[in-house]
């Protein structure tokens, strides 16, 4: 079976999947949509949580033993609902998704160790089509400076990266691999 480029994982997931396998506990895949990084991550032999708003995808997630959960993160009276504790995730997959508020939740959620590998629309791509909108597009370093909007969390940058791509479609992008700790590790190969 051939898969689209739209439906293989993404390629900066890709890129740090070493870094995934090292680690122990559960990767939540946070606005999985179709899921198709959730059925890479379990392909890997990871405990994958895949977490969206829409239901269509989960029934399918959920019979190849990936953990799901239908909830809504947008709602509540902060304009957020985190529905997890501190410490909870060994790393937090988030592609194609952007709502600000959940950031210093994002961070506070990693265990120690945690990664974070994010990548989502940047300023500029309304030139390509969708999303267009400055809501849902991160401006110049945003992504960057995301990574300090937790007091209480440091996190380490991986990689940083703030261009243009071809796949899966032509887009503006931003996208970020980093660790919940005080220092870079000597594991944190590119």
């Amino acid at each position: 079976m051939v898969t689209s480029s739209l439906h293989r994982p993404s390629d900066w997931l890709r890129r740090f999947q070493h870094l995934l396998l090292e680690g122990s506990g559960q990767v939540l895949d946070l606005a999985c949509g179709t899921g198709r990084n959730s059925f890479y991550l379990n392909s890997l032999g990871l405990s994958v949580l895949a977490l969206d708003r829409d239901t269509h995808s989960l029934p399918a997630m959920l019979a190849a033993g990936i953990a799901t959960k239908e909830h809504d993160l947008e709602l509540g009276d902060a304009g957020y609902d985190w529905p997890f504790a501190d410490h909870s995730f060994a790393a937090i997959v988030v592609c194609n998704y952007l709502h600000r508020p959940l950031f210093p939740h994002l961070l506070a959620s990693l265990k120690p160790d945690g990664l974070l590998i994010y990548e989502t629309f940047a300023a500029g791509n309304e030139n390509f089509g969708k999303p267009s909108n400055p809501a849902f597009l991160l401006r110049p370093g945003e992504l960057l400076a995301q990574m300090q909007s937790n007091p209480e969390v440091t996190m380490s940058i991986v990689a940083y990266e703030d261009c243009y791509v071809e796949q899966p479609k032509p887009a503006m992008v931003q996208r970020i691999c980093a660790r919940k700790t005080e220092k870079i590790s000597v594991l944190d190969k590119l």
